[in-house]
């Protein structure tokens, strides 16, 4: 009975339901649309890091020969991956990736870059998610073509640049190219090499990033072969999510080990050399971390857009609350007699404030399940689109030469949970003071 007559009652005021539907399903769209914009920064970031920097869970450290000085390597790798590779809690497999910072220098001007060695048999997911740059993409005048073979990184000598560093290098495939890194103690040293492949960017991350075969980068540092710069450690699809957790489980079996470890730091290696360098103590210290901490310089940006998000959403709630409030006190005014009828023939209180919240819950739910139901729709024609990005800025904030967003069921549910409940708690008031109404009161003040 109280669902016919609140679906009735709010098809009799089509008017005023066709507004407060359009209303909490705008906000509630854009709540959807936000939501996955985060969530596609969020995606992005893991893929960039995952692919670029970091895995999910990271094994590297300092190896201080005395205390003035400290090199971001680990000395004795093999048995140490050996650990990793038995006892790493949803383990799906671990890389060897060597590190290195230094300048790549072209005939026309030169660029300071990261520099990851890369061993490309061990590489499962780099040559399926970094994809080739066309020449026309990073050279004036190029060919609307790909050039080169990032399979080409498994010979020494060979590195891969992305789009951007291209353009100021102003290079292509098969040019050669100086990098000069500087080793610890200040020597530089310097090797030739041939660029193998150029790849679209990943997003401003790319910026500086360079691939080149692992031996090359490790003969250039003039490393041991059991030295390296980091295990990364990629997690099966179950525990991805839980990196946290994996790394704590890490350091306790690694301590139990009778490796040293360092205090949990959140940042990237590359931030850490002051502290390791201010500290007094020798040897090997392993650092754990996960492709979060790795890039936690980045972090601000999903911060910036949750915020936005917060105050926007919150801002709009309330004023749509308000509107609600007021309509559903004068949806009472004018049906003080209705009030008075169905009270004088026997409904109750509790019928009365029941049939004014259902009607409002009602009107919460068809709306903001349209709402997300657009929103999330919209969402996803954006992102198959693969809207560009050229603003230098926006791509930047988004981390991607373009836009993507990802809709998950989750955020949908409960954008339509949150907003049905907050319709319903805005008609509270006015649905009390309704079933309040005494029925001759409410009669005698309708004649």
């Amino acid at each position: 009975m109280y669902f016919t007559i609140a679906v009735r009652n709010l098809l009799q005021a089509k008017r005023r339901t066709l507004l407060l539907s359009l209303a909490i399903g705008a906000v509630t769209m854009l709540l959807v649309l936000l939501q996955s914009l985060s969530q596609g920064l969020n995606e992005t970031m893991i893929q960039a890091a995952t692919t670029l920097s970091a895995g999910h869970v990271n094994v590297a450290g300092f190896f201080k020969s005395k205390p003035s000085d400290a090199s971001p390597i680990l000395s004795d790798a093999p048995p140490l991956r050996a650990i990793l590779e038995k006892e790493t809690p949803g383990l799906d497999y671990v890389i060897d990736r060597a590190r290195g910072w230094g300048k790549i220098i072209s005939d026309s001007g030169s660029v300071q870059s990261g520099l990851t060695g890369v061993n490309l048999a061990e590489e499962r997911t780099l040559t399926k998610i970094v994809q080739m740059a066309r020449e026309n993409e990073y050279r004036d005048n190029g060919r609307d073509q790909v050039l080169g073979d990032i399979n080409k990184l498994a010979e020494p000598g060979q590195l891969m640049l992305f789009a951007a560093q291209a353009r100021k290098l102003n290079v292509t495939v098969g040019d050669q190219v100086t990098i000069s890194i500087e080793t610890i103690d200040g020597q530089t040293n310097t090797m030739s090499g041939t660029v193998c492949a150029i790849a679209r960017d990943i997003g401003f991350m790319s910026g500086w990033s360079v691939f080149l075969n692992r031996s090359s980068l490790k003969s250039l540092y003039e490393q041991a072969d059991t030295s390296t710069g980091a295990l990364m450690v990629y997690l099966k699809p179950g525990y991805r999510g839980r990196e946290k957790e994996v790394m704590d489980s890490l350091r306790g079996i690694l301590e139990s080990k009778g490796y040293t470890m360092m205090d949990h730091d959140p940042n990237p290696f590359w931030m850490k050399f002051d502290k390791v360098l201010a500290e007094d103590w020798i040897g090997q210290q392993i650092d754990l971390t996960t492709w979060e901490d790795e890039v936690s310089f980045l972090k601000w940006v999903l911060v910036a857009l949750d915020s936005i998000t917060f105050f926007l959403i919150a801002v709009l709630t309330f004023v749509i609350a308000v509107g609600i409030m007021n309509t559903v006190l004068m949806s009472v005014r004018e049906r003080t007699r209705e009030i008075g009828t169905v009270r004088a023939i026997g409904l109750s209180q509790s019928g009365v404030l029941t049939m004014f919240l259902l009607e409002s819950l009602l009107l919460g739910l068809f709306a903001t399940a349209l709402g997300s139901a657009l929103g999330a729709s919209i969402a996803w024609l954006i992102d198959s689109s693969k809207v560009a990005i050229t603003d230098d800025a926006i791509k930047t904030f988004v981390m991607s030469d373009t836009l993507h967003l990802s809709v998950l069921p989750q955020h949908v549910i409960t954008a339509i949970i949150a907003f049905t409940f907050i319709t319903g708690l805005s008609a509270l008031w006015p649905a009390l003071r309704a079933s309040r109404m005494q029925p001759v009161t409410a009669m005698s003040s309708a004649t």
